[in-house]
C-alpha cells in the first residue's frame, strides 16, 4: 500500500501485519481511516476486526482519529459494528511498547471510533486494534530459545511457503513415555494477537531455567501450534486463510488445496492419536471483544472433562487477570453443521479428547480496569502453562 500524502500526514500501512484502506483528511489534525476487514470463501461472514498502520508527521499536534467501516457479519448474521463500541486502540511511538489509549469514543451513522493521541515529541505513531505480534516475531523467539529444551519440526507450508511449526517442550532426558502430555495452539484467527503474547509467556517459561519449568518438563511435554495461519498474520488478515476458510471451522471437512493449514496439523494431531499417544489436555486460545470464557463439550466428555474445565478456570481466575464469573461453558449443546467443527469440537467428537477452547478479552477487563497489557498476555501464558500441567496430572 502507497503512504497517502495528507497535507502535513502520512497515513501508511505498507509493512508486516499492516492493513488499512482508505484515508480521509478531514482537518491538519484529524483523519478517518476505513477498516478493510475480510470475507470467507462465499463472501460472506465480512469481520472488520484488524487494523494497523502508522502515522506520520504527528510532532507537537494532538491527533483526531476515526476509525469506520466496522459494520460485518459473524457467523451468518450481520451487525452494525457496535459490538467495537467500547474498542481502546493501542498505539506506540516506536512500534515496540504498546498501551491502550484510555478513552475513546463511540458515533454512529455510520459506526465509527474516536480516539486522541497526544504525540508531544514523536514524529510518528502506529496504532492497532491491539499490540501486533508478527510472524517474524515468532521466529526470532523460537531462534533466541533454541536448546535442548525445546524443539521444532515443520510439519506443512502455508500457500505462501511459510512453515506451519509444532514445538516439542519437555526434558530430553527423560524419556516421553510416562509423561503428561499438553496440547496447546493459539493464533488460528490472525488479528487475534493477544494469543500469541499468551503463547510466548508460555513458551518463554517453559523453556527457562527456572526450577518450576524444569520440575514441568521432567514430567510433562508440552506439544505446541503457536501460529496455524501465518500468512493471514503477515498481511494483516482477520480470521479467513488465503482461500477464505476459517482456521478454527472445517476440522472435521478439512481440504489440503483449500484448507492446506488445518490439513497438515489435523494430520499431525491424527498421527499422534493414532500411535496410541495421549493427549491429556488440548486448549486453543483465541480473542474476543468483551468477555473470557472457557468452553468444552462438558456433558459429552463427562465428568473428567467437567472437572478439568471446573479446574482450570477456577485456577485461572485465581491467578490471572481472567474474568469469567459464569464458569465454564458447554461447545456441543447442539451438533454442529458440517464444515463449522471447530478443532476443540473435533477432537471431542472424533476422539473423545478433553479439548477446549478459551476467549480472552481485549476490551477492558473488569478484574483490572484497562485493556490487558502485553505484560499481562506474557504472565497469563506463564501461569496457563503451568495451570494446563496441573490439569493434566490431576484428571
Amino acid at each position: 500500500m502507497l503512504p497517502l500524502l495528507l497535507l502535513a500526514l502520512t497515513v501508511s500501512a505498507d509493512f508486516e501485519g499492516g492493513n488499512i484502506g482508505p484515508v480521509e483528511q478531514v482537518a491538519d489534525d484529524h483523519v478517518r481511516v476505513h477498516v478493510n476487514g475480510e470475507s470467507d470463501q462465499d463472501g460472506r461472514n465480512h469481520q472488520p476486526s484488524w487494523f494497523y498502520f502508522q502515522l506520520d508527521g504527528v510532532k507537537g499536534r494532538t491527533v483526531t482519529v476515526d476509525i469506520g467501516g466496522l459494520e460485518g457479519e459473524y457467523n451468518y448474521r450481520k451487525h452494525d459494528g457496535s459490538g467495537l463500541r467500547n474498542t481502546l486502540p493501542s498505539y506506540s511511538f516506536d512500534n515496540q511498547r504498546w498501551r491502550a489509549v484510555e478513552t475513546s469514543e463511540w458515533l454512529t451513522d455510520p459506526s465509527r471510533i474516536r480516539i486522541r493521541i497526544e504525540a508531544g515529541d514523536a514524529d510518528r505513531v502506529w496504532i492497532a486494534r491491539q499490540p501486533p505480534y508478527t510472524f517474524s516475531r515468532l521466529e526470532a523467539l523460537l531462534d533466541d530459545l533454541a536448546g535442548p529444551a525445546l524443539r521444532r519440526e515443520i510439519v506443512g507450508r502455508s500457500p505462501q511457503g511459510r512453515p506451519l511449526w509444532l514445538l516439542s517442550v519437555t526434558d530430553p532426558a527423560a524419556p516421553d513415555e510416562g509423561k503428561k502430555t499438553v496440547w496447546l495452539m493459539a493464533r488460528q484467527h490472525s488479528w487475534e494477537s493477544g494469543t500469541s503474547w499468551a503463547l510466548e509467556g508460555a513458551l518463554r517459561f517453559l523453556a527457562s531455567d527456572d526450577p518450576e519449568a524444569a520440575a514441568l518438563r521432567r514430567t510433562t511435554l508440552f506439544r505446541i501450534i503457536p501460529m496455524p495461519d501465518p500468512d493471514g498474520v503477515a498481511r494483516g488478515g482477520v480470521r479467513f486463510n488465503r482461500s477464505g476458510y476459517d482456521i478454527n471451522r472445517n476440522w472435521d471437512t478439512a481440504n489440503p488445496e483449500k484448507m492446506p493449514e488445518i490439513f497438515a496439523l489435523r494430520a499431525q494431531i491424527r498421527q499422534w492419536l493414532d500411535a496410541g499417544r495421549a493427549i491429556d489436555v488440548f486448549l486453543t486460545l483465541h480473542n474476543t471483544e468483551r468477555v473470557d470464557y472457557i468452553q468444552g463439550g462438558l456433558e459429552r466428555g463427562g465428568d473428567r472433562v467437567r472437572s478439568m474445565a471446573a479446574y482450570i478456570w477456577e485456577e485461572l481466575s485465581r491467578r490471572t487477570h481472567f474474568h469469567s464469573p459464569e464458569g465454564p461453558r458447554e461447545s456441543l449443546a447442539q451438533q454442529p453443521d458440517p464444515g463449522r467443527q471447530t478443532v476443540d469440537q473435533w477432537l471431542t467428537l472424533e476422539r473423545g479428547v478433553p479439548a477446549y477452547l478459551i476467549e480472552l478479552m481485549v476490551d477492558r477487563n473488569p478484574k483490572i480496569a484497562r485493556p490487558p497489557s502485553v505484560e499481562d498476555r506474557l504472565s497469563f501464558g506463564r501461569e496457563l502453562a503451568k495451570i494446563l500441567a496441573e490439569a493434566a496430572a490431576k484428571y
